[in-house]
Formats: C-alpha cells, sequence, structure tokens
C-alpha cells in the first residue's frame, strides 16, 4: 500500500485536465530476484513528459533511460553488466488507475508498454471509468501472463485525484 501512496503522491504532480485522468505510477524493482530489498526504479505521472503522455509510459520511460551507473547504485549486488530488460522483467508496477487498452490520440496504451517490458505484476488501485473509452487494461495484462493485482482501500482516493480539474 505504501508504494501506492507514492503514485499517488505522483498523480497529484498532474497538471488537471478536463479531457484526461491524473495518475500515477511507481515501478519497484528487486536485482538480482534474490536481492532483499527492492528498489524504487522510477516513477511518472501523467502529461509528465512532452506528447501527451501517460504515467505507466512515462515512467518506463525514465527507468530505460537511466545510465549504468545509475543502475549500479540501485542495486549494488547485481551482476555487471546491469541489463534494464532483466531488472524491468523483475519488477512490479504500481498504478493508481488500471493502464489504458485504448488511446484517443493513436499513441501506444500503457498495457501494450508494461506487456512489453514483460514486467511480472501490476498493481492497481482503481479501474478506468468509462468516461473516455471503455478500457480493458488489466484483462490484457491478464491474458499476456501479468499478475494483476487490486489494492483495496484506497480506490475513492485515486478516483478523486484522476479527476482532479474536472469539476
Amino acid at each position: 500500500m505504501d508504494y501506492l501512496r507514492l503514485a499517488l503522491d505522483e498523480a497529484r504532480k498532474c497538471t488537471p485536465s478536463p479531457t484526461a485522468f491524473c495518475v500515477g505510477c511507481v515501478i519497484i524493482a528487486t536485482y538480482p530476484p534474490n536481492a532483499s530489498q527492492p528498489a524504487i526504479l522510477a516513477r511518472g505521472y501523467s502529461r509528465e513528459l512532452p506528447g501527451n503522455t501517460h504515467a505507466e509510459a512515462n515512467a518506463l520511460a525514465k527507468a530505460r533511460s537511466l545510465s549504468e551507473d545509475e543502475l549500479a547504485a540501485l542495486f549494488p549486488d547485481a551482476p555487471d553488466p546491469l541489463d534494464i530488460d532483466a531488472i524491468l522483467e523483475n519488477a512490479d508496477i504500481y498504478t493508481t488507475m488500471e493502464p489504458c487498452s485504448v488511446r484517443t490520440s493513436g499513441l501506444a496504451p500503457c498495457a501494450d508498454a508494461v506487456i512489453a517490458a514483460r514486467m511480472k505484476r501490476c498493481f492497481i488501485g482503481v479501474g478506468e471509468p468509462d468516461d473516455f473509452v471503455k478500457c480493458e487494461g488489466a484483462q490484457k495484462l491478464k491474458d499476456a501472463g501479468v499478475e494483476v493485482i487490486w489494492l483495496d482501500g484506497l480506490e475513492k482516493e485515486c478516483l478523486e485525484v484522476a479527476r482532479m480539474g474536472r469539476e
């Protein structure tokens, strides 16, 4: 639940929009897989990076942009050379809202990005309401072998933050 609270902190950084949700995301990795402590690999929020970007895509882009030195500092027990793809395969993603399965902008959906990164688990704060599109991100993830875990207790807060700017 602590990581979902961090994702909510990210979502609150979003510039509110009447036509889009404010979503936050945190990627946590344990690498090598037998390491005792996980590390925060990356954080992201909607519209953080240029180009109508979503939280999950931004966090993944930031993770992929980490230098070898930055990765070594995060994962001091990992063997050299560090491989971001191997790290992501051992990572969990926490997102305040179900990863999108459709983008009306034509950009790649976040569920596809999580699947392409071969992440093992996705923790979700709340399902995406049908305000803009019918989202099937969680099912898409499950169909691809990603374990989907719905976190109970913060749904109302996740939805309130998601709808900032839509009064």
